[in-house]
């Protein structure tokens, strides 16, 4: 399942970022999105969600919500 599918409010853990571009990689790692981390959807809108990993939040779009697998 990826974020798209994700609850609101509800806490999950990264099982794998399924992506081939490494700049897309590195940027999500440097958000601190990793496999064995948790992750938060705070809000979804049409094509962005506001997500929570660690003590930040984020607003990503609908490419690199799927991407993250939960």
């Amino acid at each position: 399942m990826n974020l798209t599918n994700a609850q609101l409010e509800k806490e999950y853990i990264i099982k794998d970022i399924c992506t081939d571009d490494e700049e897309l990689n590195a940027f999500l790692f440097s958000l601190g999105c990793y496999s064995g981390e948790k992750i938060t959807v705070v809000s979804h809108f049409r094509k962005s969600y506001v997500i929570s990993i660690k003590d930040g939040r984020y607003n990503i779009d609908k490419n690199l919500a799927e991407a993250i697998l939960i």
